[in-house]
C-alpha cells in the first residue's frame, strides 16, 4: 500500500530536482523515491554508528539496525574512525542474535 506525502521544499531544492529529472530523464515522484530511498538507508546507517560509537549496541546489532552485513559495518566504522568496542556483553548479544537467525 502507498502513502501520499507532501512537503515544502525551497526554490533551490526545485531546481535540483528538476536537473536530476532531465539528466534521468524520470519523473519527479520516481525522483524522489530514489532520493528519499537512499536518504533513508544513510541515514540508517549513521545511525546505527551512533550508537555503536556510544556503546549502546554492539558492532554486530549496529550491522543489523543498518541492514547491512558486518563487515560493511566494520568497514563503515573504520572510515569513521570509530574505535572497535568489543566486550563479554557484546559476544552475548552477538550469539544471542545468531541463535535468533
Amino acid at each position: 500500500m502507498e502513502v501520499v506525502i507532501s512537503t515544502r521544499i525551497s526554490k533551490e531544492l526545485a531546481r535540483e530536482l528538476s536537473r536530476i529529472e532531465e539528466i534521468e530523464k524520470s519523473d519527479r515522484a520516481t525522483i524522489l523515491r530514489k532520493l528519499l530511498s537512499r536518504a533513508i538507508k544513510e541515514w540508517n546507517k549513521e545511525y546505527a554508528l551512533s550508537l555503536y560509537r556510544d556503546g549502546r549496541v554492539s558492532l554486530w546489532r549496529a550491522a543489523r539496525l543498518a541492514k547491512i552485513s558486518l563487515r560493511e559495518m566494520m568497514e563503515l566504522a573504520a572510515e569513521k574512525k570509530i574505535i572497535f568496542q568489543y566486550s563479554e556483553k557484546d559476544l552475548a548479544e552477538d550469539l544471542a542474535s545468531l541463535r535468533e537467525e
